[in-house]
């Protein structure tokens, strides 16, 4: 039996946990936990890539709920069906386009984690964030 989802994500373990199952999905999934000040989750939304290893972050969509959440934090997931949970290059520019995106509305980007059946990334404790 699973455990149940963490009603607040205090740290890429947590995060990590909540979107565990996407581990082995066969193709590209994003997700985004949006947050309050002191974490706790008022919201998830889930994008679902047509390809095995490409997808286009929603940026605006993403920002759309920021809004709509009145989040004060987001946490973005992408799966790496590879199995590879190496962030690549165009990983990297879409977070910092994201991390742009948010700021300008005051929206903390927490964390970015890329999840794969062999381990998890971290973009924070990488120091990409």
């Amino acid at each position: 039996m699973l455990a149940p989802p963490p009603l607040r994500i205090t740290g890429s373990a947590a995060a990590g946990a909540l979107f565990a199952q996407l581990a082995s999905e066969p193709n590209e999934v994003i997700a985004i936990a949006y947050l309050t000040e002191d974490r706790r989750v008022l919201g998830l939304r889930h994008t679902r890539s047509e390809s095995r290893d490409r997808m286009v972050l929603p940026i605006r969509a993403i920002a759309a709920d920021a809004i709509a959440f009145d989040a004060r934090g987001v946490v973005l997931e992408h799966n790496h069906p590879s199995g590879d949970p190496t962030p690549s290059a165009a990983d990297r520019d879409a977070t910092r386009q994201l991390l742009r995106a948010l700021a300008a509305l005051e929206v903390r980007l927490v964390d970015h984690l890329v999840i794969a059946s062999t381990g998890n990334s971290s973009f924070r404790a990488l120091g990409f964030l």
